[in-house]
């Protein structure tokens, strides 16, 4: 973890870096987003949703101060996925292996139903992105889990759906995989999904990449004093250390 956080402080300072967090524009003009990037060989990605009491957390201060209670501090998080008025997940979520909210394959209304949609898994095998269909056959050892979309990329495919010039931009945030590093992104301007897309396979160079939530996005990061507030969350995916 003190590598990470050196690496986090060099981003922050304004030096590029390989692993971490960095802002990064690519060229005058275009979009810039805020990279992280957690390697699970070294780093434990958790996923959090409600306290012991059963309350959810809803915001980054919040859980920063349960964690603090068991002396742990939260140096990354980020908004996990969608969820409902009451905050509960939209569709799968899986905590240390326990499933508390099924997987959803139903049609709907939104940019979560958006098909192809996905699930990002943290197994022992490392981190994925996948069709959500293709999870229940790689379900087994999964220890973290969320469901989400549109899926951005798709075996290095940007979604069908998208359009270059749509006029729909958002602030909006992400997640790809490349090897054992979760890539975790979050745009500093409204961009439209096909630029999101763009960025995740022609920059970052990901494959796979699932679509987290556009205009609730946020970013947590002591490391970068900066700890977003938009409204109130549902699950947050976070890495919290003694």
């Amino acid at each position: 973890m003190r590598k990470l956080l050196l690496l986090l402080a060099l981003c922050a300072a304004g030096v590029a870096s390989a692993a971490g967090m960095a802002a990064t524009a690519a060229a005058a003009g275009e979009p810039r987003y805020t990279v992280v990037k957690i390697d699970l060989r070294t780093e434990r990605l958790e996923l959090f949703l409600r306290d012991d009491a059963g309350v959810e957390f809803k915001r980054f201060d919040r859980l920063e101060a349960w964690l603090a209670a068991q002396n742990r501090q939260l140096v990354f998080a980020m908004n996990a996925g969608m969820y409902h008025a009451d905050f509960s997940p939209v569709g799968l979520l899986v905590q240390e292996g326990r499933e508390v909210s099924p997987l959803n394959l139903s049609a709907g209304a939104g940019n979560f139903f958006l098909r192809p949609n996905g699930v990002f898994l943290v197994s022992d095998a490392g981190p994925r992105v996948v069709e959500s269909s293709e999870y229940p056959a790689l379900s087994k050892g999964v220890r973290l889990a969320t469901q989400s979309g549109p899926l951005l990329l798709r075996h290095g495919a940007v979604h069908p759906a998208f359009i270059p010039d749509s006029d729909s931009r958002k602030i909006r945030n992400g997640v790809g995989v490349s090897g054992h590093t979760a890539i975790f992104v979050i745009s500093e301007q409204p961009v439209n999904f096909y630029e999101f897309a763009l960025y995740f396979r022609d920059v970052l160079h990901c494959r796979d990449a699932l679509y987290l939530d556009g205009t609730v996005s946020a970013l947590h990061s002591p490391s970068l004093r900066r700890s977003d507030f938009v409204r109130e969350l549902g699950p947050i995916l976070g890495v919290a250390v003694p």
